[in-house]
């Protein structure tokens, strides 16, 4: 039971809290809402609290800040991957 639930949960909790570890200004980012957009800033954690992101999000520049806990994944640009 351990082997097939718990443990494959464990694994992809462990990976997205890397993913959120290693965010930076400039990442593309999609939140569990579906919003696409661009980091500008990250503001730190203060006591219990998970902090926020800004992000950039197009096509009018609208910037709107978000729990970092609602980031769901980090997209990468095929053009970025090339070079």
């Amino acid at each position: 039971f351990y082997i097939l639930l718990i443990l494959p949960q464990q694994k992809r909790q462990k990976k997205w809290q890397q993913m959120l570890s290693s965010l930076k200004s400039g990442d593309r980012v999609t939140t569990s809402g579906g919003i696409i957009g661009i980091i500008l800033s990250i503001r730190q954690p203060e006591g219990s609290d998970a902090g926020s992101i800004v992000l950039r999000v197009a096509p009018d520049n609208l910037k709107i800040e978000v729990a970092r806990s609602a980031i769901a994944s980090v997209t990468v640009d095929e053009g970025a991957k090339k070079s």
